[in-house]
């Protein structure tokens, strides 16, 4: 079973807004932000469709008082946990929750390290937030995500070029709405694959829990017509190939190809 994790990232304003300061916080369900609170509204706003029934149970966020913390299974079943706070822009003081110590960063973190060792509740309380109630809230947002995702979405792609010189272009390929994560994305020239030559690229999250990639390469303006990009993903029947008219050079949809696939 694939492994997941869940993370909240938690800033602090200690400027008074309308009186008070004011904090943030975001919720990340693996490499994807899920929700957001705000201190002065005191409310959550969810970043995925999915999260609104989570919304609706009023329990989702809990106001949490550190940095950055985060949560995941591990395969030996064992479970990890993190916990860093950071005071301006460095790391301050952190939380290691097997030996139950706090280890401080900074030297003025020692004063607050010494109040809290004199309070080992403090520690039994985060190792079990660690340990059982993320834990805890990583399954239900996962298995809300997993009930909202059980369909499977094809790309849908476009070609896009950019002209560096009269020597030198720049064919980007866009490939976007697509579930699950895993697509292999590729350009090619007269049919082989480009592999040393396509520019580095990352699949990326987008906010309805689709994901989307762009991947660019180099080329020759004179051979621009020997090159396509090459798609292939679990909701397409056969690869997507995408490439630029060779006429006007106009962004190509590959419609014939997404016709053969979406009949």
């Amino acid at each position: 079973y694939p492994l997941h994790s869940l993370c909240y990232s938690y800033l602090y304003l200690p400027e008074p807004s309308q009186g008070q300061p004011q904090y943030f916080i975001t919720g990340y369900l693996d490499d994807q932000a899920i929700a957001h609170f705000d201190s002065l509204t005191r409310k959550m706003k969810p970043l995925v469709p999915w999260m609104e029934e989570e919304d609706e149970k009023k329990e989702t966020f809990q106001v949490l008082q550190w940095a950055v913390l985060g949560c995941e299974p591990k395969e030996d079943r064992s479970k990890g946990g993190f916990l860093h706070y950071g005071y301006d822009g460095m790391d301050f003081i952190s939380f290691d929750k097997e030996p139950l110590r706090w280890v401080i960063a900074q030297p003025q973190a020692q004063k607050v390290k010494e109040q809290w060792d004199v309070h080992p509740g403090i520690s039994q309380r985060k190792k079990f937030y660690l340990e059982e109630t993320c834990i805890d809230w990583l399954q239900r947002y996962q298995s809300s995500k997993k009930k909202a995702l059980q369909r499977i979405e094809p790309p849908v792609g476009k070609v896009n070029y950019n002209v560096v010189n009269e020597r030198l272009e720049v064919l980007t390929c866009q490939a976007f709405g697509f579930y699950p994560k895993e697509i292999q994305a590729i350009w090619t020239r007269d049919g082989e694959a480009c592999v040393y030559e396509t520019l580095p690229r990352n699949v990326a999250p987008n906010s309805d829990g689709t994901y989307y990639v762009w991947l660019s390469i180099e080329i020759d303006p004179k051979e621009r017509d020997r090159f396509q990009c090459h798609l292939e993903h679990e909701g397409l029947k056969e690869p997507l190939v995408l490439a630029l008219k060779k006429k006007t050079g106009e962004r190509l949809m590959g419609l014939r190809h997404a016709e053969e696939n979406f009949a």
